[in-house]
């Protein structure tokens, strides 16, 4: 301890801020989820489980969680697959300005997630947005088509825009994925007359399923607390067609519209949501596992 004193010294800042910012309001929530509290003074109105029967009871909660997780299966079922090729491809030394691509598909992570839903919101405006224009323009439609504003059309628009915006970050965890595969393993498949399509599902495939099964899981963590985007562009309209849990536990505690916030009921809302995403998480375990062990094997 008295060696190494300054190293907790420093270490002291992050884990206040991480007390403060990440454990409290955990505890927290869970505590205030027992009450019928408005988030004004001290809360008093005990109502036991009463909120966690009312979420669970509550369709548009349900509506909003099958929402997030159909984000989920769009990231797994179509990023994770396309964002793996396009890492094969930018793998490759032989491609000419390959950093240069990556680049460009790695610009929409940084981008502030808000500014992008507002830029899209006016690319995609039925009355003169540049999408319409051009669809219009090309006679692909008879009328202009409100992406965002249709309880059709919005839902769609969202999750191709969230792919979009974390297609990149994805395409970073496969490319980090294939520099663990050794070369050398490579180089002795090209002399035993493997070709390209061989080479990948014999050899990448199986040595990147293990760094899959975390890739998997990251992708479908981020996936599922999808906010901001859906904030900045519809606000889970129109009619609630692209309400998510965020989307729906915000509504409640903080929306300004309305008169009596219920943060004791928007706390419950969170922990039931927590709860289901790790019973999700464990239920993929096993077959995680078999697949490890397969490929392991």
């Amino acid at each position: 301890m008295r060696k190494h004193a300054w190293s907790y010294a420093f270490l002291v800042p992050m884990v206040l801020l991480f007390g403060a910012f990440t454990i409290w309001p955990m505890i927290a929530s869970w505590w205030y989820a027992f009450f019928d509290w408005d988030g004004v003074g001290a809360a008093t109105d005990w109502v036991g489980l009463a909120n966690f029967g009312e979420v669970l009871g509550n369709e548009m909660f349900w509506q909003s969680f099958w929402h997030s997780f159909l984000f989920s299966v769009v990231a797994i079922c179509v990023e994770m697959p396309l964002a793996l090729l396009f890492a094969i491809l930018l793998n490759n030394r032989r491609l000419r300005g390959r950093n240069l691509y990556r680049l460009a598909l790695f610009l929409p992570v940084v981008a502030t997630t808000a500014v992008i839903g507002i830029v899209f919101a006016v690319l995609f405006d039925p009355a003169g947005g540049f999408v319409n224009t051009i669809l219009t323009t090309l006679g692909l439609v008879d009328a202009p088509v409100n992406f965002l504003g249709s309880p059709t059309t919005a839902l769609p628009t969202l999750m191709g825009i969230d792919l979009w915006k974390g297609f990149g970050i994805t395409l970073i965890y496969w490319l980090a994925a294939l520099q663990t595969v050794p070369q050398s393993i490579y180089e002795a498949a090209r002399i035993d007359g493997a070709g390209p399509g061989q080479t990948l599902r014999h050899v990448t495939l199986p040595m990147l399923t293990p760094i899959a099964i975390v890739i998997l899981l990251l992708v479908f963590q981020r996936s599922l607390n999808t906010f901001d985007l859906v904030q900045a562009t519809t606000q889970g309209g129109p009619v609630f067609s692209t309400d998510v849990v965020p989307t729906y536990i915000y509504r409640y505690a903080f929306d300004p519209f309305i008169q009596a916030p219920r943060y004791g009921f928007a706390c419950a809302a969170g922990v039931v949501f927590g709860l289901l995403t790790l019973a999700i998480t464990l239920m993929q375990a096993p077959l995680l596992r078999s697949r490890y062990k397969v490929s392991a094997a």
